[in-house]
């Protein structure tokens, strides 16, 4: 199966969970330590498949994996971290153009990985798509309206980059690193294991009081409103079924093929937002309210086909 297939259909999948987990950190679980936690504690389902795929590694890449998991737990962190203080918009639209870039300097250094010119030009056409949709007014950004419409509020806080800065850097970083582990094991088991790395690091959210009330309350619920609580662990575990086999796919499609590439490709999450966003204005215009201007429709339009053009260099 070819690795671009695999990213894209990921990349569908994430541009929905993404959003979601905006509503979820600002309405749902409000620490975002807390959502991390039950994040990495629901990745320890992929256990329920260790009796058929999961292999002993040896000491040392065992490990390994669980460094692994660990910088993923970072990564997931700040990244609901930045999206508590930030907006959606601009956070996932600065951890999607950061994350390639960061692991195009990691993978020159740690990987030795050398790309053809047409790759490298892939590359940068996909980031200029990235930071054109970056640059869209915010009245007409789809994600900024989807929370609106969600009533989920969106409060200006510099810091919120700077999380997401720190996000793209440690998902680039575990992203290089689970390259690395995929090339001594196999895809299944090592995904396994970094799952626990994961959960294992998420261990140490529980030390503070308040991040431990906030994850009580999770999975114990509210005793004054049980079925808001319990909508709020359906849409945190539908969620979590969506976010997860995107994060399934992603992962698969690095071990396939180039991390640098993939992760280069995730500019097509935004690409798709556009897409849904011109077809929702026609199909739903009470909820998204779409006003249309020329610079709008050249800018969109543009920042999609940077976007596709920048696939078409990757596979040629």
């Amino acid at each position: 199966m070819s690795w671009i297939f695999v990213a894209l259909l990921a990349y569908f999948l994430l541009a929905v969970a993404n959003l979601a987990d905006k509503f979820l950190v600002d309405n749902v679980l409000k620490s975002a330590k807390a959502y991390a936690f039950v994040v990495c504690a629901l990745g320890l389902t992929v256990f329920v498949a260790a009796p058929w795929l999961l292999e002993w590694p040896g000491f040392n890449l065992f490990i390994f994996n669980l460094i692994n998991g660990a910088l993923f737990a970072i990564a997931l962190w700040l990244l609901y971290e930045a999206l508590k203080r930030g907006e959606a918009s601009r956070v996932l639209v600065l951890i999607g153009g950061s994350t390639p870039i960061f692991s195009l300097i990691l993978s020159s250094l740690i990987l030795k990985e050398a790309f053809p010119l047409n790759q490298l030009l892939g590359i940068f056409i996909i980031l200029a798509g990235v930071f054109l949709i970056a640059f869209l007014p915010k009245e007409r950004n789809l994600m900024k309206r989807i929370l609106f419409w969600l009533k989920v509020k969106n409060e200006k806080n510099g810091l919120a980059l700077k999380f997401a800065l720190f996000s793209a850097f440690f998902y680039s970083l575990y992203f290089i690193s689970t390259k690395i582990a995929y090339n001594y094991q196999s895809f299944a088991s090592s995904f396994i294991w970094t799952r626990l790395g994961a959960f294992l690091f998420a261990l140490l959210f529980l030390i503070k009081i308040y991040d431990r009330q906030e994850i009580k309350k999770m999975f114990q619920g509210s005793k004054k409103d049980k079925t808001q609580t319990s909508r709020g662990r359906l849409f945190v575990f539908l969620n979590q079924i969506i976010g997860s086999s995107g994060f399934i796919l992603q992962n698969y499609a690095v071990f396939l093929g180039s991390v640098v590439l993939v992760n280069a490709l995730q500019g097509v999450q935004y690409a798709f937002i556009l897409v849904f966003s011109a077809a929702l204005s026609l199909l739903a215009p009470k909820i998204l309210q779409e006003k249309f201007s020329k610079r709008i429709i050249i800018q969109k339009s543009g920042a999609v086909l940077l976007i596709a053009l920048g696939i078409y260099f990757l596979t040629i």
